[in-house]
């Protein structure tokens, strides 16, 4: 289903970057057009998802290039430019306070279950950090508000309406029992597939459109769960690998986190949107 709308949300210079690209469409073979629509829809992607983009590439950068022994620790490092990256978002205007809540939101969780997980020996943090809480340096929050950045940049770069969204009776319940489940299943019965199987069952229906030059394009959102849950065990690799933190697995030698950990993923994506449908209420097309 395609409908003309006039495009708004997203970052002016992408937007045109984006038009420009597809202006020329109605002279291209199908394959062209679509393959266009695909190329617009990565560069708005690559543009929603900027501040998680900078975080992975700042786990990268310093795993190769940091100073061995400087006086101050890489963790630290991190959590301060991930301080310097929110502000300078906010400054050029490119982040909008409700999106610096729900940032702030998640950073909060985020800690919590953090803390929560070493204890109990799920991964550690290897290096020495000063800005820390317990064996949890700072920085791990903003990884996790990557995420809620993430879709709330998506909200508004992309427009998002929706058809058959289950209500917030139905989705925040789930998020708390998703929430509660990470830390449960540790001392009672492991209830992921359960609440998967209820996910399915929420949003069976439910589709999600969103806006490429003036386009709206449909997915049905259970699938858009579960590509951006591919793209964070993506990322999980690359913090791994970059020894930002480690797995008990991971200790005699790097291997790719284990496929199984898209199940957590996936889950952590639906908690993560139903807690930013607290500020961008879900639109019905």
């Amino acid at each position: 289903m395609q409908l003309q709308v006039q495009s708004r949300h997203s970052g002016e210079w992408v937007e045109k970057v984006v038009v420009n690209l597809l202006a020329a469409n109605d002279k291209r073979s199908r394959i062209g057009a679509a393959l266009c629509v695909f190329v617009a829809f990565g560069i708005k992607q690559a543009w929603v998802c900027l501040f998680g983009g900078l975080m992975v590439a700042l786990l990268i950068v310093t795993h190769f290039y940091y100073p061995t022994g400087a006086s101050l620790p890489r963790y630290d490092a991190l959590t301060i430019a991930a301080v310097l990256i929110q502000i300078l978002l906010i400054a050029l205007g490119l982040e909008e306070w409700d999106e610096v809540a729900v940032i702030l939101l998640f950073h909060v969780a985020g800690t919590c279950m953090e803390l929560f997980k070493t204890a109990v020996g799920s991964w550690i943090y290897p290096e020495f950090a000063y800005l820390r809480i317990g064996g949890v340096p700072l920085f791990t929050g903003f990884m996790y508000a990557s995420v809620g950045s993430y879709i709330t940049r998506a909200c508004r770069g992309f427009d998002l309406r929706f058809s058959n969204h289950p209500s917030l009776a139905v989705t925040v319940p789930l998020a708390i029992a998703i929430y509660a489940n990470f830390f449960l299943h540790h001392y009672l019965p492991d209830v992921r597939y359960g609440l998967i199987a209820c996910i399915a069952i929420a949003f069976r229906r439910c589709s999600v459109f969103f806006l490429i030059d003036r386009k709206y394009q449909r997915m049905p959102l259970l699938l858009g769960f579960a590509l951006i849950a591919v793209f964070i065990w993506f990322a999980e690799n690359v913090g791994t690998y970059s020894h930002a933190w480690l797995y008990p697995s991971q200790m005699q030698g790097w291997a790719m986190v284990s496929v199984g950990k898209l199940g957590s993923w996936f889950m952590l994506t639906i908690m993560s949107y139903v807690m930013v449908t607290w500020v961008y209420r879900p639109r019905e097309l």
